[in-house]
């Protein structure tokens, strides 16, 4: 492969590129939509994903020289920061047309409102002890993203958008635990920095806690299973806040748990 082919894939962090693409996709197909206005979803998302992750590595590249991240295709030089400062504002134009395209005029702005947010995190609040806001508002706007753009459009129920934000804070927590160390070297850490580790993946599993009962409780799961499952998540997050180790695979667990629900709540909210 290419070596600036290479560079641009990795920058743009495809892991959580692809993820966030096929849940919105998913999300879609659970809300009504037909496989083609999923494929136009996923386009779009796709293009505000890209000119995220694009941007976030553009703006890092001397800071990440600075911490010897040499994973980062800048530091490798695969790409300059210049290329990747071009393709990450070509794929934020492409966002806007193609976000009204896929989701109407309601749920295109929703979306665009989106990534901005993503945007004001790579440019400037990352850094800040409100580096987790703009995770909760991008992804509290994906069931507008995803509603807003049926035919009639309807408004998400305000426990899916809730449910949504809590996912995401609490996403940027535990995303954030693994680079804490080389992020405080270089003075780049946000909130996960300031609280420490352990503070941060507590945080994280109390959010994600609260995301999962909040979409148990408003999809239609039978009353016993919703208790079950809380009663079994509760004294998980308790054993593991006790003991403090195995804390981020736990989180990482209820986060892919909180998706699953998501899904089954976009089918019941529709």
């Amino acid at each position: 492969m290419d070596r600036r082919l290479r560079g641009l894939v990795d920058a743009c962090h495809p892991l959580p590129t692809l993820a966030v693409t096929a849940v919105v996709a998913l999300l879609s197909v659970a809300a009504g939509r037909d496989l083609g206005g999923a494929a136009a979803m996923a386009l779009a998302t796709l293009a505000g994903q890209l000119s995220v992750g694009w941007c976030n590595d553009a703006y890092d590249a001397d800071r990440d020289r600075r911490a010897g991240r040499t994973e980062k295709p800048v530091v490798r030089g695969d790409v300059t920061a210049g290329l990747l400062w071009r393709a990450a504002v070509v794929a934020l134009v492409l966002t806007v047309p193609l976000s009204v395209l896929a989701a109407g005029p309601w749920g295109g702005a929703a979306h665009i409102v989106a990534v901005l947010s993503a945007w004001a995190y790579d440019l400037r609040l990352k850094t800040t002890a409100i580096s987790w806001l703009p995770y909760a508002v991008s992804f509290g706007l994906v069931p507008s993203f995803v509603f807003l753009g049926l035919e009639p459009p309807a408004a998400p129920p305000p426990w899916l958008t809730a449910a949504a934000a809590l996912l995401g804070a609490s996403a940027h927590l535990a995303n954030a635990l693994p680079d804490i160390e080389s992020d405080t070297a270089v003075d780049a850490g946000g909130v996960v920095a300031r609280i420490g580790q352990v503070r941060s993946g507590r945080l994280a599993l109390v959010g994600l806690c609260l995301a999962v009962a909040l979409l148990a409780v408003g999809t239609s799961l039978p009353a016993w299973a919703a208790a079950a499952l809380l009663v079994v998540l509760v004294a998980g997050a308790v054993v593991v806040g006790v003991r403090g180790r195995g804390l981020f695979r736990f989180v990482m667990a209820v986060a892919v748990l909180a998706v699953v629900l998501l899904l089954v709540a976009a089918r019941t909210a529709a």
